[in-house]
């Protein structure tokens, strides 16, 4: 019987030790925190959105993107609902979005545990990793609390996404074996803009339209509910463009977003114009602050109005008109970066995929060593897709820990 360690008790963890023990491995389990689990119960605010139907690389990204669909396809796809089925997890599918029927993340981890105990396999909470060496007998895997010997190992460390990186060895581990690691930034994360502007709109929330500039050149656009804060921007349609934002920033690059506040209602200058023209003829004699304090919350007003504010908006001139159409419609702020790895969902960066059979997830460099999950350099979008890649590496691997051969 192979003797299986998995390093890390996360998504991607528990996956692969009860696919490796269904498969007939000896699983053990070895896990730095005190339960397994931990980040999964605060994943999709403590609902836990952990599939979705629209499951296709284009919500993913690497620095090899050109490999995922070795990983991110229909046969997996399969693979990742029918395991969730077999484990009793009843979904709630809306838009696309797969929830646990109870809309509580714990009732995915309380699945995943019973499961993991029906298997008889062995979890050491506590167990704090320090080093993994290869000896003729596979692995000797060396922790605060005693040696472990193994004859294939999965190390589903996790990436430095929620904690403080100085506490986590993620990458340290994989790095030991020589593999390359994909420089690391903090993905899924908010973003930090100048605080003149944050003191004035913080606890504002407005659906937008934004548009990504690098070196004011457009990069991407999103769609959603932004959170305006004390530190900057927040919000799912934000975040999505973290990760890019991190890395850039780190070489370098200049960002900033173009707002439009209003994009039900316009979507460029002149239309917004035409559509203050006509709200002043149905309700004449209003200040421009009167006007924008029905369309949004009266912070972002006066941010947007300036010294327009107080001023009669049928006494604009085609100028000042213009100029506060800009702002409602493209309002730009220079981003400075994004907030910490203990704010961030995931991470950008990790292991670099060009060193896994991604058929197996076994290491192209060290054989029976398996690497799944977030500590390879795989990020996706917001929308169960990160917890969809953890599943997949984990089924994986687990499905070809026992039956590769020796």
């Amino acid at each position: 019987m192979n003797r299986v360690i998995v390093v890390g008790g996360g998504a991607s963890g528990l996956v692969s030790a009860i696919v490796s023990a269904r498969n007939g491995a000896s699983v053990t389990i070895l896990e730095r925190a005190h339960t397994c689990g931990k980040k999964l119960l605060v994943t999709g605010n403590g609902k836990c959105n952990y599939y979705n139907e629209d499951m296709s690389v284009k919500h993913y990204d690497s620095y090899n993107s050109n490999l995922l669909d070795k990983i991110i396809n229909l046969k997996n796809k399969e693979l990742v609902l029918d395991f969730f089925k077999s484990i009793g997890i009843v979904p709630r599918v809306r838009d696309g979005y797969y929830y646990p029927y109870s809309n509580q993340a714990v009732s995915v981890l309380n699945a995943l545990l019973l499961e993991v105990k029906r298997l008889g396999v062995v979890i050491v909470n506590d167990c704090y990793v320090i080093g993994i060496k290869r000896n003729a007998n596979g692995f000797i895997v060396s922790s605060n609390i005693g040696n472990y010997q193994a004859d294939k190992l999965i190390l589903a460390t996790g990436s430095y996404a929620y904690y403080n990186f100085d506490n986590i060895n993620s990458y340290k581990l994989a790095a030991s074996f020589n593999h390359n690691i994909v420089d690391v930034f903090p993905a899924l994360v908010q973003l930090v803009v100048d605080d003149k502007i944050t003191k004035k709109w913080a606890g504002v929330r407005v659906f937008s339209r934004i548009k990504l500039y690098q070196d004011n050149e457009f990069i991407r656009e999103e769609e959603g509910e932004l959170m305006l804060t004390n530190y900057g921007i927040s919000g799912i349609c934000a975040m999505q463009l973290s990760g890019i934002i991190a890395r850039g920033v780190s070489n370098n690059k200049k960002y900033s977003l173009v707002i439009n506040f209003v994009p039900t209602l316009a979507s460029d200058v002149s239309s917004m114009i035409l559509f203050l023209d006509d709200y002043d003829k149905k309700c004449s004699g209003r200040t421009v602050v009167e006007i924008l304090d029905n369309i949004l919350n009266y912070k972002l007003s006066n941010v947007i109005a300036l010294d327009l504010g107080n001023r009669y908006y049928s006494d604009l001139s085609e100028k000042d008109k213009a100029k506060l159409a800009s702002k409602l419609v493209s309002f730009r702020v220079d981003i400075n970066g994004t907030k910490l790895f203990r704010d961030a969902q995931v991470c950008s960066g990790g292991v670099s995929i060009r060193e896994i059979n991604l058929l197996t997830m076994e290491s192209l460099i060290v054989k029976n060593l398996y690497i799944v999950g977030e500590v390879l350099d795989v990020d996706g979008d917001c929308g169960g897709y990160n917890l969809g890649f953890a599943w997949t590496t984990g089924i994986i691997a687990g499905n070809s820990v026992v039956n590769e051969s020796d």
